[in-house]
């Protein structure tokens, strides 16, 4: 079995440095797991997550000309789509169309303004207020 980008195994961590750990997998080669790889959220220092002789699911993310095999371990878990982020803002049809959208903008920016220039004229005593 040949080492394919795209391929999830079982390995085990034999080494560890600070920017990294490094895997072997099941044929005895070797690959990097780079700390940007190692969890969904920010690594400061490897050692709070991964040890040597850990054993280890990671994902195949590269396999360069020179050999060298780039693994990920947070790509290696498969995240049910009910977890992953969602964008935030409405939550609004992708298929509206252009003229809907136009149209809720116009009202969205007509209703702010009217309410800025009540707030406003509240402050100054409304429109034809005298300064003394």
């Amino acid at each position: 079995m040949s080492i394919e980008v795209g391929s999830k195994l079982q390995g085990k961590v034999t080494g560890i440095t600070k920017f990294g750990a490094f895997v072997e997998l099941p044929e005895g080669v070797t690959g990097l797991v780079h700390i940007s790889e190692v969890a969904d959220n920010y690594v400061k220092d490897i050692n709070d997550h991964l040890k040597v002789g850990d054993l280890v699911y990671v994902k195949v993310i590269n396999v360069g000309q020179d050999g060298k095999i780039g693994l990920s371990i947070r790509k290696a878990k498969d995240t049910p789509s009910s977890q992953r982020p969602r964008h935030r803002g409405h939550d609004r049809s992708a298929a509206d169309s252009l003229e809907q959208k136009i149209s809720r903008f116009l009202k969205e920016s007509e209703d702010r303004l009217a309410s800025l220039r009540r707030h406003t004229e509240s402050k100054r005593g409304g429109r034809g207020a005298r300064r003394g």
